[in-house]
Protein backbone atom coordinates (compact mmCIF):
# COMPACT_ATOMS: atom_id res chain seq x y z
CA UNK A 1 0.00 0.00 0.00
CA UNK A 2 1.38 3.39 -1.00
CA UNK A 3 2.15 5.89 1.77
CA UNK A 4 -0.16 8.87 2.23
CA UNK A 5 1.41 11.89 0.55
CA UNK A 6 0.96 15.31 2.17
CA UNK A 7 1.80 18.25 -0.06
CA UNK A 8 3.40 21.22 1.71
CA UNK A 9 2.88 24.39 -0.32
CA UNK A 10 6.04 26.48 0.09
CA UNK A 11 8.78 28.15 -1.92
CA UNK A 12 11.29 26.95 0.67
CA UNK A 13 13.16 23.71 0.20
CA UNK A 14 12.71 20.50 2.19
CA UNK A 15 15.47 21.53 4.63
CA UNK A 16 13.51 24.60 5.82
CA UNK A 17 12.83 24.01 9.52
CA UNK A 18 9.01 23.70 9.54
CA UNK A 19 9.03 21.54 6.39
CA UNK A 20 11.81 19.32 7.72
CA UNK A 21 9.97 18.82 11.03
CA UNK A 22 6.69 18.10 9.27
CA UNK A 23 8.51 15.58 7.08
CA UNK A 24 9.97 13.87 10.15
CA UNK A 25 6.56 13.71 11.80
CA UNK A 26 4.89 12.37 8.66
CA UNK A 27 7.56 9.70 8.23
CA UNK A 28 7.08 8.57 11.84
CA UNK A 29 3.43 7.98 10.97
CA UNK A 30 4.07 6.12 7.75
CA UNK A 31 3.24 9.14 5.58
CA UNK A 32 5.35 11.29 3.25
CA UNK A 33 5.74 15.04 2.80
CA UNK A 34 6.03 16.35 -0.75
CA UNK A 35 7.18 19.95 -1.29
CA UNK A 36 4.89 21.80 -3.71
CA UNK A 37 6.51 24.98 -5.02
CA UNK A 38 3.59 27.15 -6.23
CA UNK A 39 5.70 28.69 -8.99
CA UNK A 40 6.92 25.34 -10.35
CA UNK A 41 3.49 23.73 -10.71
CA UNK A 42 1.16 26.26 -12.38
CA UNK A 43 -2.53 25.39 -12.35
CA UNK A 44 -4.39 24.88 -15.60
CA UNK A 45 -7.63 23.59 -17.05
CA UNK A 46 -7.72 20.88 -19.71
CA UNK A 47 -10.84 19.08 -20.81
CA UNK A 48 -12.68 21.22 -18.26
CA UNK A 49 -10.75 19.55 -15.44
CA UNK A 50 -8.03 20.91 -13.13
CA UNK A 51 -4.50 19.99 -14.19
CA UNK A 52 -0.98 21.05 -13.26
CA UNK A 53 1.17 22.56 -15.99
CA UNK A 54 4.15 20.68 -14.53
CA UNK A 55 2.90 17.50 -12.80
CA UNK A 56 4.23 16.53 -9.40
CA UNK A 57 6.47 13.50 -9.22
CA UNK A 58 4.28 10.65 -8.03
CA UNK A 59 1.05 12.44 -8.87
CA UNK A 60 -1.21 14.63 -6.79
CA UNK A 61 -0.88 14.41 -2.99
CA UNK A 62 -3.64 13.08 -0.77
CA UNK A 63 -3.84 16.37 1.15
CA UNK A 64 -2.37 19.87 0.90
CA UNK A 65 -0.94 21.95 3.73
CA UNK A 66 -0.36 25.56 2.60
CA UNK A 67 2.73 26.88 4.39
CA UNK A 68 3.61 29.90 2.27
CA UNK A 69 2.96 32.20 5.22
CA UNK A 70 2.08 35.86 5.45
CA UNK A 71 4.17 36.71 2.39
CA UNK A 72 1.98 34.57 0.13
CA UNK A 73 1.57 36.29 -3.22
CA UNK A 74 -1.59 36.54 -5.25
CA UNK A 75 0.02 34.31 -7.89
CA UNK A 76 0.00 31.41 -5.40
CA UNK A 77 -3.68 31.57 -4.54
CA UNK A 78 -5.22 29.92 -7.65
CA UNK A 79 -3.15 26.79 -7.00
CA UNK A 80 -4.78 26.37 -3.58
CA UNK A 81 -8.21 26.68 -5.18
CA UNK A 82 -7.08 24.17 -7.80
CA UNK A 83 -6.43 21.49 -5.18
CA UNK A 84 -9.78 22.24 -3.55
CA UNK A 85 -11.54 21.92 -6.91
CA UNK A 86 -9.81 18.58 -7.45
CA UNK A 87 -11.41 17.33 -4.21
CA UNK A 88 -8.16 17.19 -2.26
CA UNK A 89 -8.42 18.19 1.44
CA UNK A 90 -6.65 21.54 1.99
CA UNK A 91 -5.66 22.58 5.51
CA UNK A 92 -6.14 25.58 5.80
CA UNK A 93 -8.56 26.40 2.98
CA UNK A 94 -8.39 29.33 0.59
CA UNK A 95 -11.29 31.29 2.07
CA UNK A 96 -9.65 31.40 5.50
CA UNK A 97 -6.26 32.27 4.01
CA UNK A 98 -7.73 35.17 2.05
CA UNK A 99 -9.32 36.53 5.23
CA UNK A 100 -6.27 36.38 7.52
CA UNK A 101 -4.01 37.55 4.69
CA UNK A 102 -5.44 41.02 5.42
CA UNK A 103 -4.90 41.87 9.08
CA UNK A 104 -7.75 44.35 9.35
CA UNK A 105 -10.30 42.06 7.71
CA UNK A 106 -9.29 39.43 10.27
CA UNK A 107 -9.70 41.95 13.11
CA UNK A 108 -13.19 42.76 11.83
CA UNK A 109 -14.02 39.05 12.04
CA UNK A 110 -12.64 38.83 15.60
CA UNK A 111 -14.69 41.84 16.72
CA UNK A 112 -17.84 40.49 15.03
CA UNK A 113 -17.37 37.26 17.01
CA UNK A 114 -17.37 39.26 20.25
CA UNK A 115 -13.64 39.01 20.89
CA UNK A 116 -11.63 41.94 22.20
CA UNK A 117 -9.27 43.68 19.77
CA UNK A 118 -6.96 46.71 20.14
CA UNK A 119 -8.32 50.12 19.15
CA UNK A 120 -7.35 50.18 15.48
CA UNK A 121 -7.95 52.30 12.39
CA UNK A 122 -7.36 51.21 8.83
CA UNK A 123 -6.10 54.15 6.77
CA UNK A 124 -5.60 54.62 3.05
CA UNK A 125 -3.68 57.88 2.80
CA UNK A 126 -1.45 60.25 4.75
CA UNK A 127 -4.26 62.51 5.95
CA UNK A 128 -6.23 59.57 7.29
CA UNK A 129 -3.09 58.35 9.05
CA UNK A 130 -2.52 61.73 10.73
CA UNK A 131 -6.17 61.85 11.86
CA UNK A 132 -6.06 58.29 13.21
CA UNK A 133 -2.80 58.95 15.08
CA UNK A 134 -4.29 62.07 16.67
CA UNK A 135 -7.43 60.20 17.64
CA UNK A 136 -5.47 57.38 19.27
CA UNK A 137 -3.05 59.79 20.97
CA UNK A 138 -1.73 61.67 22.74
CA UNK A 139 0.95 59.00 22.99
CA UNK A 140 2.76 57.06 20.27
CA UNK A 141 1.04 54.71 17.85
CA UNK A 142 1.98 51.40 16.29
CA UNK A 143 1.70 51.29 12.49
CA UNK A 144 1.53 47.99 10.62
CA UNK A 145 1.20 46.88 7.01
CA UNK A 146 -1.87 44.76 6.24
CA UNK A 147 0.48 41.87 5.48
CA UNK A 148 3.81 41.04 7.03
CA UNK A 149 5.77 38.36 8.76
CA UNK A 150 8.00 38.05 11.81
CA UNK A 151 7.28 41.60 12.92
CA UNK A 152 8.75 43.20 9.80
CA UNK A 153 7.91 46.81 8.83
CA UNK A 154 6.04 47.50 12.09
CA UNK A 155 6.88 50.98 13.39
CA UNK A 156 6.40 52.77 16.70
CA UNK A 157 5.84 56.44 15.87
CA UNK A 158 5.68 59.46 18.14
CA UNK A 159 3.09 62.23 17.60
CA UNK A 160 3.92 64.16 14.45
CA UNK A 161 6.56 61.68 13.32
CA UNK A 162 6.52 60.89 9.61
CA UNK A 163 5.89 57.43 8.27
CA UNK A 164 8.99 55.38 7.35
CA UNK A 165 9.57 55.02 3.63
CA UNK A 166 8.33 51.43 3.47
CA UNK A 167 5.02 52.28 5.15
CA UNK A 168 4.55 55.48 3.14
CA UNK A 169 5.16 53.41 0.02
CA UNK A 170 2.41 51.01 1.11
CA UNK A 171 -0.01 53.94 1.22
CA UNK A 172 1.13 55.16 -2.19
CA UNK A 173 0.41 51.72 -3.64
CA UNK A 174 -3.08 51.70 -2.15
CA UNK A 175 -2.42 48.89 0.30
CA UNK A 176 -3.48 50.75 3.43
CA UNK A 177 -2.07 50.57 6.94
CA UNK A 178 -3.22 49.64 10.43
CA UNK A 179 -2.79 52.28 13.13
CA UNK A 180 -3.08 51.17 16.74
CA UNK A 181 -2.66 52.80 20.13
CA UNK A 182 0.65 51.79 21.72
CA UNK A 183 0.40 49.66 24.86
CA UNK A 184 3.63 49.57 26.84
CA UNK A 185 5.12 46.04 27.03
CA UNK A 186 5.39 46.50 30.79
CA UNK A 187 1.59 46.83 30.98
CA UNK A 188 0.65 43.60 29.20
CA UNK A 189 1.71 40.06 28.42
CA UNK A 190 2.13 38.86 24.83
CA UNK A 191 1.02 35.31 24.09
CA UNK A 192 1.19 32.99 21.10
CA UNK A 193 -1.32 30.14 21.19
CA UNK A 194 -1.34 27.29 18.69
CA UNK A 195 -4.75 25.89 17.76
CA UNK A 196 -5.04 22.64 15.81
CA UNK A 197 -8.35 21.05 14.93
CA UNK A 198 -10.37 23.03 17.46
CA UNK A 199 -7.98 22.31 20.33
CA UNK A 200 -5.30 24.37 22.02
CA UNK A 201 -2.04 22.50 21.47
CA UNK A 202 0.25 24.81 23.41
CA UNK A 203 0.98 28.37 24.39
CA UNK A 204 3.98 30.51 25.15
CA UNK A 205 4.54 33.95 26.62
CA UNK A 206 6.85 36.27 24.72
CA UNK A 207 8.98 39.03 26.24
CA UNK A 208 10.54 41.57 23.84
CA UNK A 209 14.31 41.78 23.58
CA UNK A 210 15.95 44.73 25.32
CA UNK A 211 15.10 47.98 23.55
CA UNK A 212 12.47 46.28 21.36
CA UNK A 213 8.69 46.77 21.54
CA UNK A 214 7.76 43.86 19.26
CA UNK A 215 7.34 40.47 20.90
CA UNK A 216 8.47 38.23 18.11
CA UNK A 217 10.54 35.06 18.39
CA UNK A 218 12.46 35.98 15.22
CA UNK A 219 13.37 39.38 16.69
CA UNK A 220 15.03 37.89 19.75
CA UNK A 221 12.02 37.79 22.07
CA UNK A 222 12.36 35.45 25.03
CA UNK A 223 9.76 32.69 25.05
CA UNK A 224 8.55 30.42 27.82
CA UNK A 225 5.82 27.84 27.94
CA UNK A 226 2.64 28.78 29.79
CA UNK A 227 -0.50 26.87 30.69
CA UNK A 228 -3.29 28.75 28.95
CA UNK A 229 -6.11 29.83 31.24
CA UNK A 230 -9.70 29.09 30.19
CA UNK A 231 -10.03 32.72 29.12
CA UNK A 232 -6.92 32.54 26.91
CA UNK A 233 -8.03 29.24 25.40
CA UNK A 234 -11.50 30.68 24.73
CA UNK A 235 -10.03 33.71 22.95
CA UNK A 236 -7.63 31.61 20.84
CA UNK A 237 -10.26 29.05 19.85
CA UNK A 238 -12.77 31.80 19.12
CA UNK A 239 -10.29 33.66 16.94
CA UNK A 240 -9.45 30.55 14.90
CA UNK A 241 -13.14 29.77 14.45
CA UNK A 242 -13.99 33.37 13.53
CA UNK A 243 -11.67 33.27 10.52
CA UNK A 244 -12.19 29.60 9.65
CA UNK A 245 -8.71 28.28 10.43
CA UNK A 246 -8.15 24.64 11.35
CA UNK A 247 -4.51 25.35 12.19
CA UNK A 248 -3.75 28.77 13.62
CA UNK A 249 -1.07 30.63 15.49
CA UNK A 250 -3.12 33.19 17.45
CA UNK A 251 -1.38 36.24 18.90
CA UNK A 252 -3.01 37.55 22.06
CA UNK A 253 -2.36 40.36 24.52
CA UNK A 254 -3.38 40.04 28.17
CA UNK A 255 -3.74 43.45 29.81
CA UNK A 256 -3.10 44.27 33.46
CA UNK A 257 -6.84 44.40 34.12
CA UNK A 258 -7.22 40.83 32.82
CA UNK A 259 -8.78 41.69 29.46
CA UNK A 260 -7.56 39.64 26.52
CA UNK A 261 -7.16 41.19 23.09
CA UNK A 262 -6.73 39.28 19.83
CA UNK A 263 -4.04 40.76 17.61
CA UNK A 264 -3.94 38.41 14.64
CA UNK A 265 -4.09 34.79 13.48
CA UNK A 266 -1.49 33.15 11.26
CA UNK A 267 -2.60 30.32 8.97
CA UNK A 268 0.95 28.90 8.64
CA UNK A 269 2.49 29.51 12.07
CA UNK A 270 6.11 28.77 12.72
CA UNK A 271 6.50 26.40 15.65
CA UNK A 272 10.21 26.16 16.39
CA UNK A 273 9.82 28.48 19.38
CA UNK A 274 6.82 26.59 20.72
CA UNK A 275 8.55 23.21 20.38
CA UNK A 276 11.64 24.58 22.12
CA UNK A 277 9.60 26.20 24.89
CA UNK A 278 7.28 23.26 25.54
CA UNK A 279 9.18 20.18 24.35
CA UNK A 280 6.04 19.14 22.49
CA UNK A 281 5.90 17.43 19.12
CA UNK A 282 3.95 20.26 17.50
CA UNK A 283 4.75 19.02 13.99
CA UNK A 284 3.26 15.67 14.93
CA UNK A 285 0.03 17.28 16.10
CA UNK A 286 -0.26 19.13 12.79
CA UNK A 287 0.35 15.98 10.76
CA UNK A 288 -2.13 14.04 12.89
CA UNK A 289 -4.81 16.61 12.11
CA UNK A 290 -4.09 16.53 8.39
CA UNK A 291 -4.28 12.73 8.40
CA UNK A 292 -7.59 12.92 10.26
CA UNK A 293 -9.03 14.82 7.29
CA UNK A 294 -8.44 11.92 4.91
Amino acid sequence: MNAVRIGVLTVKGPSYHPTARLSEAASARGAEVVVVNPYRHPPGLAGNRPRLGSPLDGGMPNALLPRQGAEIKTACLPLIAHFEQAGIPVVNGLRAILLVRHKFLAMQAFAAAGLGVPDTFYVGDGQAYAEAAARLGPGPVVVKPVRGRQGSDIALLQPGQRLPVTLADALEKGNGLLVQAFIDPAAHQDLRVLVVGGQVVGAMALTPAAGEFRSNFHLGAHSRAVEPSPEIAHAALGAAEAVGLEIAGVDLMRLEDGRILVLEANYAPGFRGLEEATGMDVAGRIIDHVLSRL
